[in-house]
């Protein structure tokens, strides 16, 4: 859609964006350095970052005002085309009636009030350095020229590979502004996945973070009619080839294009249409590309922000989960913006080793962390204390007992602290949180994946609760949310404020398939309308696909996967992840569980020990040092995986077993008890394909990959 065809689209009432028509040529090789503001509680460090500049010296114009509501008219809840608007789920009122405003207009508000606040921070060469909110947005407005002059097309897709920067951000907001579809593709996938979402999307650009990334593009270029530059985002080019740009060479592009120009096309967008695509991991097939509206992003930013309380220019976080995953993206990118935030980036091996550096050092005020993260922390904890002096380990034991009650307390409503507490917080909780980073972090929440009550009870007994949050790609992240006002252990809270749940079909005890109903709900899967027919019901409602229930104080409780349902030969309806949790209970050494048996006589178990990994984050045949002392302490002396597997070693087995017998002692029938298990050689993981981006368990792919043990257990 050209400017002049967004002018005649648009309502001769609204009021523009902008009537600048100054001329903004951006050069990024001048630059100007800022000094951090409102730098209360910061660390001492260099907080600048290279400022653009247009070529007359005075600072790009900001529009002023934030403009009126704009919505396209629609008349379906639904769409799978790019370009066709949705009608809202508008309340009449509460925050479910909030007016929609577009992306432009809620990062626009910021910067108005908050712009010489900061808002990104990277560290480069051992110094942190920033941008502040009004650098943040001229550096996305020259984006968006750039995107404008080399030829983006409305409603076709940006894809961007690679990992957390300021410059994805960048990439991702300025694609927005240049009315294109910011998509978000994974750093672990195939060319060929790649491939699939550029494509599906239309892809006139990717911009990728290196050379690695790059390669893959290069190999299925030839496969993207639509494709018309790579940017890439990080370090000099390894080779010049055809349309093919730097990230500097990039931000060049548009110092031409008027402001005016861009300014029409952001005047044009309205909240009901499409701005980001979502790519569910596909656990199952390709994946789905979810559309989300201005209004999906700008509303739930919103409602969560409110919900748990956060404060306007006092939030702090660190970004180091995959900003093509929705929970990331919309807390580190549109929740921060909507709160004038400050996103910290980690280094690239966070998730190998250095996030735990990069929290001491940031100390964000709020922390999401996939189960396998705090299961990480967890296991490092006690690794810590396991080598302390018989008197440390009483004293934490002693702290512990008290922080649990503590904590349970406090989820209970009830104010009062154990005898003690002052003390137990003063030697062992206000020292943990400082040794993880989290002294200054006001909520600490878990999701994406199932979490063990184990992991759980170990941080509320470190006076640490970790508050559990549930939704989907297809919700805009949350759902029900918890918080430090709101929260049961193994409930994932209560529902999003000025959004609904239905339990459809419900059983007997109440459990149901939780359906969503709410201003978060997707627009849609692109190009997928049989698909999107099977999300979405003739009313509106978001089928999740999720079983659950609720308890008498409208916490809900998620009970298992419709799809991950083990059916068994006998015809009962098994949910396999509490029997995998409660197994991961009993024995401390084990990684990971999937069950098995569906349509089989009986239940199976797929078993790994926990081993340390590589530096790719690949698992080793190294037992972690939590395991190595458990064999010690049970009389066996292993290192290795395969030297408890290749042998059988019959203690170790033996423990194992009589842990899968005490699961089954509290299985409800015969057809939960779990018969036969083995060790597999190998702990899942991303690279290998058991896990998802998320650390999900892909049942189907490991069902595959290990069809010959599965088969095994049953004689086939």
């Amino acid at each position: 859609m050209t400017a002049d065809e967004c002018i005649s689209q648009s309502d001769s009432k609204e009021i523009p964006v902008s009537g600048n028509d100054t001329e903004g040529s951006v050069k990024t090789e001048e630059y100007q350095t800022v000094a951090l503001h409102n730098s209360k509680n910061q660390p001492n460090v260099d907080c600048s970052f290279p400022v653009m500049k247009n070529n007359t010296g005075d600072e790009p114009a900001i529009p002023l005002t934030t403009g009126d509501v704009r919505l396209a008219q629609a008349q379906e809840l639904w769409s799978t085309a790019r370009d066709k608007p949705v009608k809202l789920r508008m309340e009449t009122s509460g925050l479910g009636s909030e007016p929609p405003m577009t992306i432009h207009q809620m990062f626009l508000a910021t910067v108005q009030k908050y712009g010489d606040y900061p808002a990104l921070r990277v560290k480069k060469d051992g110094m942190w350095v920033s941008l502040t909110y009004k650098e943040y947005y001229q550096h996305a407005r020259a984006a968006a020229k750039s995107f404008l002059k080399l030829g983006l097309e409305r409603f076709h897709g940006v894809g961007i590979l690679g990992f957390n920067s300021p410059e994805w951000f960048i990439a991702d907001v300025g694609c927005i502004l240049a009315g294109g579809l910011a998509t978000g593709i994974y750093t672990t996938n195939s060319p060929e996945a790649c491939q699939y979402v550029a494509h599906n999307c239309e892809a006139n650009f990717l911009v990728v973070e290196n050379n690695k990334q790059l390669i893959k593009i290069l190999q299925v270029r030839d496969q993207l009619p639509h494709l018309k530059a790579i940017v890439q985002y990080k370090g000099e080019l390894e080779q010049k080839l055809p349309n093919v740009y730097t990230w500097a060479e990039f931000m060049k592009f548009g110092a031409n294009v008027p402001d005016s120009e861009l300014d029409v096309l952001i005047d044009c967008q309205k909240a009901n249409e499409c701005c980001t695509l979502i790519y569910t991991s596909g656990t199952t097939g390709n994946p789905k590309g979810a559309m989300l509206s201005h209004d999906n992003i700008t509303w739930t930013a919103s409602a969560t922000g409110h919900m748990i309380n956060l404060k306007m220019a006092e939030e702090e976080l660190v970004s180091y989960l995959p900003l093509s995953h929705v929970a990331a993206q919309v807390q580190d990118m549109w929740i921060c913006m909507r709160f004038a935030g400050i996103t910290n980036f980690a280094e690239p091996d966070a998730l190998k080793g250095s996030l735990a550096n990069t929290l001491r050092e940031v100390r964000p005020t709020s922390f999401l962390g996939v189960p396998r993260v705090w299961e990480k922390m967890q296991e490092a904890m006690k690794a810590v204390g396991a080598k302390s002096s018989v008197t440390k380990k009483k004293i934490a034991d002693w702290a512990k007992g008290i922080g649990l009650q503590a904590s349970y307390n406090s989820m209970n409503g009830d104010s009062s602290v154990p005898w003690g507490f002052t003390l137990a917080n003063a030697l062992v909780f206000k020292n943990v949180r400082k040794a993880l980073g989290l002294d200054r972090c006001r909520t600490c929440f878990t999701g994406a994946a199932p979490i063990t009550k184990d992991t759980l009870e170990y941080f509320m007994s470190l006076y640490t609760p970790l508050f559990e949050l549930y939704g989907m790609s297809e919700s805009t992240g949350p759902h029900s949310i918890s918080w430090a006002e709101g929260y049961r252990i193994m409930s994932c809270g209560k529902v999003l404020t000025g959004c609904k749940t239905k339990l459809d079909k419900p059983n007997t005890d109440g459990t149901g398939e939780i359906c969503f109903w709410g201003r978060h709900v997707f627009m849609g899967y692109l190009n997928m309308p049989e698909k999107t027919e099977e999300a979405l019901d003739t009313d509106g409602w978001l089928h999740s696909g999720d079983l659950g229930k609720h308890d008498e104080d409208d916490f809900l409780f998620i009970t298992g996967r419709i799809k991950e349902l083990i059916i068994t030969a006998g015809g009962e309806n098994v949910p396999p992840v509490p029997i995998e949790d409660a197994l991961k209970e009993e024995v401390s050494i084990i990684s990971n569980v999937m069950l098995v048996g569906d349509k089989k006589k009986f239940l199976s178990m797929l078993l790994t020990l926990k081993c340390n990994v590589d530096d790719n984050g690949d698992p080793t045949d190294e037992l972690t040092p939590l395991v190595v002392e458990y064999c010690r302490q049970h009389g066996v002396i292993v290192s290795k995986v395969s030297e408890i597997v290749n042998k059988k070693e019959p203690t170790i087995y033996k423990t194992i077993q009589e842990g899968i017998d005490r699961v089954n002692a509290k299985a409800t029938s015969n057809a939960q008890r779990v018969q036969k298990w083995t060790i597999l050689q190998r702990d899942f993981s991303i690279s290998g394909g058991e896990l998802g981006p998320t650390m999900k368990l892909k049942r189907p792919a490991v069902s595959k990959m290990y069809e010959e043990y599965i088969n095994k257990f049953y004689g086939e």
